[in-house]
This record gives C-alpha cells, sequence and structure tokens, in this order.
C-alpha cells in the first residue's frame, strides 16, 4: 500500500487509475476535488430487496485489515494528520453552554498545538478539522467563531437521536439550521421503517429532508445499532442514497452499539456498488465509539482499500468524533519527542 511521508509529498493519480476492483468514476476527478452533488435515483425496490449480507465473510475481511495493513513511523504520522482533517468535532451534550461551543470551534481552527506543527514541519499545510457538529441551538454561535476559517458547521436534526419527533417538526428543524448558517445537516432516519421494510416510506422521508436541506449536504444516520442485521443495513444504505444523502452515516453515538468495521464494510460497499451504477460519489461517516489513533488508522485503511485515494479526503469521508483528537494529537506528540504525554496536555475545550 502506497502512502506519502510527511517531507515528500507527490502528486496522487487520478481517481480512474485508484478505484477498486476496476470500478472507474465517470468524473475522473484528481482525489482533491470535491465530487457533485448526489441528486438520488428512483427507488429501485427490486435491487434493495435482492440486496443479502453473508455476515461471517464480512466478519473474516475486516478481521485480515490489521493484519495485512499497517504504517509506521513518519508515514504513520503523516495519515494521523490526515484523520485529523477529516474529523467532525462534535459535542452533542446537555450541558453543551456557548462557551463550550465556542471552545470547541477554537480547537477546530487549530486542531494541533503550534510546537508539535513546527516539529513535524507542517505549518504550511494549515491544517483544520473537517467540520463542527452541534446542536441547532448552537448553529449560531458556531456559525461566528468559525467565521472565515472555511470550518463548516453541521446541526445534528430531525429530532435527533431518535428521529420520533413529528414529521413537520423535523423537515422545520432542518429549515432553521439551515438559516441560522448550517452548511451540513445530519439527520437520523425513523429506524422502524427499515425494521418493517417499508422501504418507499423510508425513501419519501430522505428525500423530503433532502429536499428541505437546498444548498447544505445531507448527511443520513442509519443508527445501524438499531437495525438488527447488516442486510438491513446495506438495504437502508441503498435507499438513502437513491434518496439523494451526500454521506450515509453509521450511528447518532447514543446507541448501545456504534462505528464497527463490519458495518462499515458493509456501508463502503453500498457506496461502491451506488457509484458503479449512478457515477455518483457519496461520502461516508463512521461515528461513535471511534476513540484511538488506532482505530482511526483502521477505517483509513478500510477506506483506502474499498473505495480508494479519494475517500481519504473530507468531502468524501469524516469521524464523528468528541474524543479522537485528544489520542491522535497524543500519538504526534510521541512521534516528536518519543514520550507520551498525559491526556491534559491535549485538552479538547
Amino acid at each position: 500500500m502506497t502512502v506519502t511521508p510527511l517531507h515528500a509529498p507527490r502528486p496522487l493519480r487520478s481517481t480512474d487509475a485508484e478505484s477498486p476492483n476496476g470500478v472507474r468514476w465517470p468524473t475522473g476527478l484528481g482525489p482533491d476535488i470535491p465530487p457533485a452533488r448526489n441528486p438520488g435515483t428512483a427507488l429501485d425496490l427490486a435491487l434493495v430487496r435482492a440486496t443479502k449480507v453473508n455476515r461471517s465473510a464480512v466478519e473474516r475481511r475486516c478481521a485480515s485489515l490489521a493484519g495485512r495493513r499497517t504504517v509506521k513511523k513518519e508515514w504513520q504520522a503523516a495519515w494521523l494528520l490526515r484523520a485529523m482533517t477529516c474529523m467532525d468535532l462534535t459535542t452533542l451534550a446537555g450541558d453543551d453552554t456557548p462557551g463550550n461551543v465556542q471552545r470547541l470551534c477554537a480547537k477546530a481552527r487549530h486542531p494541533l498545538r503550534r510546537d508539535i506543527i513546527d516539529a513535524l514541519g507542517v505549518r504550511d499545510l494549515g491544517l483544520t478539522v473537517g467540520a463542527v457538529c452541534v446542536y441547532h441551538q448552537y448553529v449560531a454561535t458556531a456559525v461566528e467563531a468559525l467565521r472565515g476559517s472555511g470550518v463548516p458547521v453541521a446541526a445534528v436534526s430531525t429530532g435527533f437521536p431518535a428521529g420520533l419527533s413529528p414529521f413537520e417538526q423535523r423537515v422545520a428543524e432542518i429549515h432553521a439550521s439551515v438559516a441560522a448558517g448550517a452548511t451540513e445537516i445530519d439527520i437520523v432516519i425513523t429506524r422502524a421503517h427499515v425494521l418493517t421494510g417499508n422501504w418507499q416510506a423510508l425513501y419519501d422521508e430522505v428525500r423530503a429532508f433532502r429536499n428541505a436541506c437546498g444548498e447544505a449536504h445531507l448527511k443520513t444516520i442509519l443508527g445501524v445499532g438499531e437495525l438488527a442485521t447488516l442486510t438491513n443495513v446495506a438495504r437502508a444504505s441503498q435507499v438513502a442514497m437513491m434518496a439523494g444523502s451526500d454521506f450515509i452515516k453509521t450511528s447518532t453515538g447514543k446507541e448501545a452499539s456504534n462505528a464497527t468495521l463490519p458495518v462499515g464494510l458493509v456501508m463502503t460497499r453500498m457506496i461502491r456498488d451506488f457509484g458503479s451504477r449512478t457515477g455518483f460519489e457519496v461520502g461516508f461517516k463512521p461515528a461513535g465509539g471511534i476513540r484511538t489513533a488506532k482505530q482511526a488508522l483502521d477505517w483509513l485503511i478500510l477506506m483506502k482499500e474499498e473505495l480508494g485515494d479519494r475517500w481519504l479526503r473530507p468531502h468524501l469521508f469524516r469521524f464523528g468524533a468528541s474524543g479522537l483528537l485528544t489520542d491522535v494529537e497524543r500519538q504526534l506528540e510521541h512521534f516528536v519527542t518519543g514520550r507520551y504525554a498525559a491526556a491534559h496536555r491535549q485538552p479538547m475545550v
């Protein structure tokens, strides 16, 4: 597996050359060019119902990842810097305050301590995280705190995390967050539609949310820990993309089970299938339980192997993370100094 060391940058090949299994994305864009938005397609119920997942094969594939692929030394540092740029720094707690959100935004602007940046020689990269994700109440606070930084604000919406508030209220919540300045909307689906196989209802719901978003990007949270089977995860992923999702996301972070590699493999395979059939690239966001640099590397390796280099960029890949940045920064300090620091040296807020 080819990786780029910190101090020897080189141009990456085009998407056509990097795509797995011979898939040639019609855009032909280089890896750093954002994709065209997914407009969605008609609901193909025959395709959805025919989709099945072999759980044992998925688990074998995921178990082989850590043993077959690893990155060390300066290459690992480079991958961790990339992971940092793909994070959605998130605060979704009941005790959120404007001050907490403002401090999180300050961290989003400067996710890595200046002394570590200088030691790595990467000051010219202008590192920031991928986005800041908050409740609607704090969208305006985050927009103001991030003004001029280029870091987008994402709002969780549609009755997050359960998604069971009245439909009209969920749509109104999207409109309100977009009006307040959010450019990304993380919506939750009605899990009952998946569990009962009501794919038309799920499609109509996500499509309505997509329309309400307007120019804001739609990230659809499936709540995989509550979907019972990997087959349901695969089918829900397909329907969400058919309805026009720009990203599909594993979890709210509030379920008992959140982002796992088997779920990620299933969802990335659905993204690959959708791209090969339609020519549109859909992003992926694992969220919930990803707290260590080692886990971040596992996810990046999965993305590179399953979807290629374009999915190692924030326009097509995000971590839903609140605690991950602390460990990534700690590992980078170890790379620079040879010593592990206490966690309080990399405070989030």
